[in-house]
């Protein structure tokens, strides 16, 4: 379905995106160790832009796994059974996690405004940043994660109605 391939051209973005950001997150490590081994000066801000760089490239990188297959799962007894069947499992599954998920995105973007409306700052360090920046990624994260798992829903139920081989013999 073109509805699946664009959701999940969506979530492999962001997987890029979230696996490009090691390398800002390498950088602001390596300068906070020289300054503070080298120098002897450490950095106000490597320990803050080290969490919030690593929790962007978790959240951007979570609907891609879920796309690729790589959440933690049981798998002793989904070996054991057909695929229909599996696919059943994860029907229920997607079906009761969505809302739980519709709920959290809402709610994280209305976090993630009032840290913008009210300039919220993290209070962490001596740097002490906005944090409204690593609340949209959250936001943005989850909502990927949502549409995601709207997607392997659409792709269970076409595999449980039969539609997944009739689109793959039309390839």
């Amino acid at each position: 379905m073109k509805l699946i391939r664009s959701i999940e051209a969506l979530t492999r973005f962001a997987g890029w995106l979230g696996a490009l950001l090691v390398l800002p997150l390498i950088g602001a490590l390596i300068i906070e160790v020289l300054s503070r081994y080298v120098a002897g000066r450490p950095t106000l801000w490597a320990f803050e832009v080290s969490y919030m760089v690593m929790g962007a490239m978790f959240m951007l990188g979570m609907a891609n796994a879920l796309r690729v297959g790589q959440h933690v799962s049981v798998d002793i007894m989904t070996l054991q059974l057909s695929q229909r069947a599996n696919a059943a499992i994860r029907t229920i599954g997607y079906v009761l996690f969505l809302p739980v998920l519709v709920w959290l995105v809402w709610e994280l973007s209305k976090y993630a405004l009032s840290a913008f409306e009210t300039n919220e700052r993290s209070g962490r360090s001596a740097w002490n940043p906005v944090v409204w920046p690593i609340f949209t990624v959250w936001f943005v994260g989850f909502a990927l994660l949502a549409l995601q798992v709207f997607a392997e829903l659409l792709k269970s139920i076409c595999l449980l109605t039969g539609k997944h081989q009739a689109e793959e013999s039309a390839e």
